[in-house]
């Protein structure tokens, strides 16, 4: 992780003095006075990740703004599907949340029909706090400076180009091959155990693209050792407002990205589901937040509950549309 996200979760963790609630208090729908007891965000991934950091942000924020503790509890493990499982048969009284993502919430449910939860039904979605654009690069020795030029040699070399992935069904992976279905190229998946050694071996040149988070690719982009071509987000990064996007590099309405956002069981009290959006989106907007989000290379963007819910419909949607265009499988 590195040492400036340390710096500001070393920060957050030493501010999570309760400062007393600044709002009138919700119900649990049994008459009892919101919160009544501390809270705890559940995380799908190992603590000093990016997701932890996130967790950790907004439940500092949290602390504040309701005036009681608001723990995180990591619960790694099968790609996240172990922690929203739990959470999503857990009691709905806003007393335990999850930190949802692309992951868990819309690619492991259109690869697996089997996955122990329904993604769409078993979760109160309270808001999105950010999306995560991949960058796209490539080795310099490719002729390629924009996705124009990428598609364009594509087409002349099928199935001659590589890029890698930290793993089969990744989000990194599938963003790929979405964009292999939308300009109709012949791109060849190489997997990896995690984004590390797929960058260690394009800057070799063993294989040629790589997309993958803005942190992480950018620095050897500065340093000459990998090229750009664009993210793959909707819109423009703030961390990278320079680099233009896929959808308008040629391939209009491509949009994929990673995203984390906050959820409760199915069933929460509404009046529970806004108290938290409000002070959420409160916590999460303040210019420290933004600056501290945007070390992870993600962009805030702290919508209603009605907006995430169908943001997360919209994905899960994307993602099965393409798995079943692809007949892509969960597991090689």
């Amino acid at each position: 992780m590195p040492l400036t996200h340390l710096r500001a979760l070393a920060l957050m963790t030493g501010t999570l003095a309760v400062t007393g609630a600044t709002a009138q208090p919700a119900s649990t729908g049994s008459g009892q006075a919101y919160p009544a007891k501390p809270i705890r965000i559940v995380v799908g991934f190992v603590p000093g990740g990016g997701s932890d950091f996130i967790a950790r942000l907004v439940s500092a924020k949290l602390t504040e703004s309701l005036g009681r503790t608001v723990i995180v509890e990591n619960r790694p493990g099968a790609g996240a599907v172990i922690a929203t499982e739990f959470v999503a048969k857990a009691p709905a009284d806003g007393y335990t949340l999850l930190l949802g993502s692309a992951g868990p919430f819309g690619i492991v449910p259109a690869l697996n029909p089997k996955t122990p939860y329904d993604s769409q039904r078993d979760f109160d979605p309270i808001t999105l706090v950010v999306i995560m654009p991949f960058l796209m690069t490539v080795h310099p020795s490719l002729p390629v400076k924009n996705v124009k030029d990428l598609v364009a040699l594509a087409k002349t070399k099928p199935g001659q180009l590589n890029f890698g992935s930290p793993g089969h069904g990744s989000t990194n992976h599938l963003a790929n091959e979405m964009l292999k279905l939308m300009t109709k190229i012949d791109l060849t998946h190489v997997p990896y155990k995690g984004v590390s050694a797929a960058m260690t071996d394009v800057i070799a040149g063993q294989i040629q693209i790589l997309s993958g988070d803005l942190t992480t690719l950018l620095p050897p982009v500065k340093a000459g050792r990998l090229r750009a071509v664009a993210v793959t987000s909707g819109k423009r990064s703030s961390i990278a407002p320079d680099i233009p996007t896929i959808a308008e590099s040629g391939v209009p309405g491509y949009d994929t990205s990673g995203w984390f956002g906050m959820v409760a069981p199915a069933g929460t009290p509404r009046a529970v589901i806004e108290r938290l959006n409000a002070d959420m989106v409160k916590g999460i907007t303040t210019p420290e937040s933004r600056e501290r989000l945007g070390t992870l290379g993600g962009d805030v963007v702290a919508n209603t509950p009605a907006e995430f819910t169908a943001f997360i419909r919209a994905d899960y949607a994307k993602w099965a549309k393409l798995v079943a265009a692809i007949g892509l499988k969960e597991k090689p």
